[in-house]
């Protein structure tokens, strides 16, 4: 198929474009693992936002957005495009600006390398960094998921499944180990302004297809009238406020989010990112999501196992369009992928192996670890992500909420000077094993005392079971850290910034 095979070049010639600047980058960083890992803490403005931008532009958002939007109307919008934006821009100040200002004092590139000096505490900085990278797994198999099945409806399945997502583990692979976190920015960068450009003019276009906004709006209604509705359908109030805080504090703890704490050049660049952020995420979500919302309405047949935006694409603007919306789409999810990977492999090096392996390990041996760590992590993901054991949405929440778990002890350390180590670690663990046990065990139903019980449900009553274990951890990090004595290696004075 000749259309086929011109959109797959195109998508192949977009991830050509940006391996050629992740070259770039690498002939001009350093060796250092500071380098590699956070660009030497030398990102301004548009490059810190449009990196965290970038970053957070993955299959869950630009193909399981529209997905649900598609199947059950846009009230996706308030959770990511309105609530999340606002959420995650608070705890940007509260936690990333923190964070900020100690790790320039100290010098730190990972979370539990901070939280591991702060409580003199190996054992915590280990369990950190194995709880992130416990969830950052299914996140990367989600992104190696989502080009897969973009690869399948785009080229109407001339590329199969296994193809696509092996194509975007490839390249994530070669980017990453080529280009650490300075190459990561740059093209995060390029994509972001790529992506937010196209999705607005994928809109004009389907909507003059369609024959303008009213007539698209119009058909919603007649053909699917509940969309219109507030609060119809899946968008109870307890599922919009637990996907709202799941989702917000989980990207606080995300590594590859979480890291980007550390990069910024100065305060005003972060203070000035974090303003602009809940604009930046309206100006993407709003577009795409309605893009699903709008095909449904005019009755575009998505097949089982693709993704509606692709589909919408090829009916109703010329292939080749269609093909550079989706292969910035990949290219967006390339970003999330390596952004991930990158982080990943620094956690694995700065907290698990330089503490527990060699401490002694140099700069550059640590940079050619973590490069070396990205090549097993990607290929791991890749094989898991053939299981396809989710749709986006499910995958995407599950992470969100594991990495959620971790989010209000980690306020409580920065701000608590009475959080102990042991508190921090009853406060972490508890939760996700709890969580853990909810996510693998099916649930059922026992009866006690006569009355029906249900165990294991992810949700209890409409709310999702994380949001109860948020609060549980919290309290236990508080009620452990005020009935333990305060480790004599502690030091509380790195959390101090003032003057």
């Amino acid at each position: 198929m000749i259309g086929g095979d011109l959109q797959f070049a195109i998508v192949v010639g977009y991830l050509f474009v940006a391996l050629g600047i992740g070259l770039i980058a690498y002939y001009v960083s350093e060796t250092t693992a500071e380098d590699y890992f956070l660009a030497s803490r030398s990102l301004g403005t548009l490059v810190l936002l449009f990196t965290t931008f970038a970053t957070l532009l993955s299959a869950f958002t630009f193909f399981g957005g529209p997905n649900l939007a598609y199947a059950a109307g846009p009230e996706w919008i308030l959770v990511m495009g309105v609530m999340d934006g606002i959420i995650f821009a608070i705890l940007w100040y509260l936690v990333g600006y923190k964070q900020w200002l100690v790790g320039q004092r100290h010098g730190y590139v990972t979370l539990g390398e901070m939280l591991g000096d702060r409580f003199g505490s190996r054992r915590l900085r280990a369990t950190v960094a194995g709880v992130s990278l416990f969830w950052l797994f299914p996140y990367v198999m989600l992104q190696q998921m989502g080009a897969g099945e973009a690869l399948v409806g785009l080229t109407d399945g001339a590329v199969p499944y296994w193809g696509g997502a092996a194509l975007i583990t490839a390249f994530m692979i070669l980017y990453v180990v080529l280009a650490g976190l300075r190459g990561v920015a740059w093209t995060d960068t390029l994509q972001g302004l790529f992506m937010l450009s196209m999705v607005w003019i994928a809109v004009l276009w389907v909507l003059s297809a369609a024959g303008g906004l009213g007539a698209a709006t119009d058909a919603v209604a007649a053909s699917h009238p509940e969309f219109l509705a507030m609060g119809g359908g899946v968008y109870t109030p307890q599922f919009i406020i637990s996907a709202a805080v799941t989702i917000a504090f989980g990207v606080t703890m995300f590594p590859q989010i979480n890291q980007r704490f550390f990069v910024a050049e100065s305060d005003r660049v972060l203070k000035r990112s974090f303003t602009l952020w809940p604009v930046l995420v309206l100006l993407l979500f709003v577009p795409a999501f309605m893009l699903g919302t709008w095909a449904a309405g005019l009755g575009v047949a998505v097949p089982e196992g693709a993704n509606v935006v692709p589909v919408v694409l090829n009916e109703f603007t010329p292939e080749w369009f269609a093909a550079l919306v989706i292969a910035g789409a990949i290219a967006a999810m390339m970003s999330s992928s390596d952004s991930m990977l990158l982080s990943g492999s620094s956690y694995f090096t700065r907290d698990l192996y330089r503490p527990l392996v060699d401490r002694d390990v140099s700069e550059r041996g640590e940079a050619w670890l973590g490069r070396a760590g990205v090549a097993v992590f990607a290929t791991a993901a890749f094989f898991a992500s053939l299981t396809r054991p989710g749709t986006l949405i499910e995958v995407g929440d599950t992470a969100f909420s594991g990495f959620a778990l971790l989010t209000l002890p980690v306020l409580a350390a920065l701000y608590w000077d009475r959080t102990t180590g042991t508190g921090m670690l009853a406060g972490i663990l508890v939760p996700q094993a709890v969580y853990v046990t909810h996510v693998l065990v099916p649930a059922r139903t026992v009866s006690l005392f006569g009355a029906d019980l249900t165990l294991f449900a992810r949700t209890y009553g409409g709310w999702d079971v994380a949001l109860g274990l948020m609060g549980l951890g919290l309290a236990i990090t508080v009620a452990v850290s005020l009935s333990t004595a305060t480790n004599p290696a502690a030091e509380p004075s790195r959390f101090d910034v003032s003057g």
